[in-house]
């Protein structure tokens, strides 16, 4: 598993993830950087990623959904507010609606990726997020985010052995 560690901070209102991985930092930044890739291990296993749009620039916006084992639907929106490749992306994160506008309701988060050469070859990854309130941290817990994010993390193994070998 690439996941070395995850943090819950109620009083920063954050939870931050970090994993290694056996590749140089201008191969993982491509996970970030090519959709299809993206959607290979964005979400967890049972719940694959479709990204139908993804600009990967500050102000571009990204849109996708995920499909459950039922298929049923989960969509969501990304506005990139930094993009420093190959070492740094920000963006606003949050639910979308069935027609692609914003969920108001469930809030938004800020996720700052950092990617960092720790030895030779190898990349770690931190990928914190910040939330609006304890209550919204709280919900996304209880929804299985840090879950989900580990195991979403656990199959860029895979795709980065792929691309290797080709």
């Amino acid at each position: 598993m690439a996941v070395i560690s995850t943090e819950k901070d109620i009083e920063a209102l954050s939870l931050t993830l970090v994993a290694e991985f056996d590749a140089g930092v201008e191969r993982v930044w491509q996970v970030w950087e090519d959709p299809r890739q993206l959607e290979r291990w964005w979400g967890p296993p049972t719940w694959p990623a479709t990204f139908e749009k993804h600009e990967l620039r500050p102000g571009g916006s990204a849109s996708y959904y995920m499909t459950g084992p039922d298929g049923e639907k989960s969509r969501g929106w990304w506005e990139f507010t930094t993009v420093e490749a190959p070492h740094r992306l920000e963006f606003d994160d949050g639910f979308a609606n069935e027609d692609g506008s914003k969920a108001e309701e469930m809030g938004e988060t800020h996720a700052v990726v950092t990617l960092e050469e720790v030895d030779a070859g190898r990349t770690r990854m931190t990928v914190a997020s910040r939330f609006e309130s304890a209550d919204q941290l709280q919900q996304m817990i209880e929804m299985g985010m840090e879950e989900g994010l580990r195991e979403a993390m656990g199959q860029i193994d895979v795709i980065l052995a792929e691309r290797a070998s080709v």
